[in-house]
């Protein structure tokens, strides 16, 4: 197990800014954090990096008790805040060579690693410039690469995609999916749904500092929300006589009605069937039939409107 949270409590005055958080992340997985600004999200990822102390709780993260070997936590973590903190004075190749240097990356060693990540994140060409210099994309990049330097088993990504365009976000997914081919664990923390869903094993949802959900989209779909709805694509205009015929059937709900689909809420794939038949016979040439699984932004919404 690389994170094991049991109870983890912080409070900043009166704000109970992580309040009774308790999750695992095995090991080689990617696990998502979700929510707002002002959720908990960052000072969750402080608190298991062993920059904050809990109030109450504790927390394993490989193997080890952040609140007492934090320095040794963070010598096997990579980590990556919102607002990238590179040296813009200094040139990018500087800065991973410094970067190398904190974290006692042998010095025989330093002048490849530096070498392959600015390869790696295409910085090879300007290596050698000013970092004040960079677009925001290349400064995030350059700090993915510095949280790689010393060959971490664990990242915390904070918000890695916050303000880049779109090319420079999906370097960015392309660059966690290569971490997970690589065996390594990732906790990425962000509130952009579609990048969760694409990129994470599993999910935990953070609402004012408590966890309010945790797993697979799947699994929390299929605790949140109805059946998924199920699709019919026809070959031409759907008719009413159609539309009607699907909707009278036991069981089934025309729930949106496009020019060539029909979107059904069916009680269970029996249901569907049926369904499936009445188009049918009503006259309606059905080319396509299937279940459309429920989005991580339905079940996060659907999430919105459990009590508290």
């Amino acid at each position: 197990m690389a994170i094991a949270a049991d109870g983890l409590i912080r409070s900043f005055g009166t704000v109970r800014a992580v309040d009774g958080v308790s999750f695992e992340v095995g090991e080689g997985e990617v696990f998502g954090l979700l929510g707002p600004n002002g959720a908990g999200k960052t000072t969750l990822i402080r608190l298991l990096a062993g920059v904050l102390t809990p109030d109450a709780g504790s927390a394993r993260v490989l193997g080890l008790d952040p609140t007492i070997d934090g320095s040794a936590v963070r010598s096997r973590c990579g980590v990556l805040t919102e607002t990238p903190a590179v040296y813009e004075r200094l040139t990018a190749r500087q800065n991973l060579s410094f970067a190398a240097d904190v974290f006692g990356v042998p010095v025989p060693d330093v002048g490849a690693r530096v070498g392959d990540l600015l390869a790696r994140f295409s910085l090879q060409d300007r290596a050698d410039e000013p970092v004040a210099g960079f677009s925001k994309g290349m400064k995030q990049r350059l700090a993915l690469a510095r949280a790689l330097i010393h060959d971490p088993e664990l990242l915390f990504l904070d918000e890695p995609t916050a303000g880049l365009d779109p090319v420079a976000s999906r370097q960015v997914h392309d660059l966690v999916g290569t971490l997970r081919d690589e065996g390594r664990t990732v906790v990425l923390c962000t509130h952009h749904l579609v990048e969760a869903e694409a990129l994470c094993d599993r999910v935990g949802v953070l609402a004012k500092g408590k966890l309010i959900a945790l797993g697979t989209v799947r699994e929390l779909s299929d605790r949140l929300l109805a059946a998924s709805p199920v699709v019919l694509s026809f070959l031409g205009p759907v008719a009413d006589a159609v539309a009607a015929a699907v909707g009278a059937v036991p069981g089934v709900a025309v729930t949106e009605r496009e020019e060539r689909r029909l979107l059904l809420a069916a009680a269970d794939d029996g249901a569907a069937a049926d369904a499936i038949g009445a188009a049918v016979r009503a006259g309606g040439r059905v080319v396509s039939a299937g279940r459309r699984e429920h989005t991580l932004e339905e079940v996060y919404f659907a999430l919105q409107e459990v009590p508290a």
